[in-house]
């Protein structure tokens, strides 16, 4: 396969994946608190790691304050 026919479908898979929106911003939350383990773990993975801005797709604001949110709900043994 030549250069340009590589070139050509990295183009076309680019055009394909959409920009990932913040759903925090969409529902207007301003602050994360830290009870609210039910949004905390879905931006965990099952081993209780915090999930990158990439894949969630949050906003570097709101992503900020999921992990200040998880680390303190970790202390409290709300979540893992």
């Amino acid at each position: 396969m030549s250069t340009a026919t590589a070139k050509a479908i990295k183009k076309k898979r680019r055009k394909l994946l959409r920009k990932k929106v913040c759903r925090l911003c969409e529902s207007r939350i301003n602050f994360i608190d830290f009870k609210d383990v039910e949004l905390l773990r879905k931006h965990q993975t099952e081993k209780g790691r915090i999930l990158p801005r990439r894949i969630t797709g949050t906003c570097f604001k709101h992503q900020k304050m999921l992990a200040r949110a998880i680390k303190r709900a970790r202390n409290l043994a709300l979540v893992p």
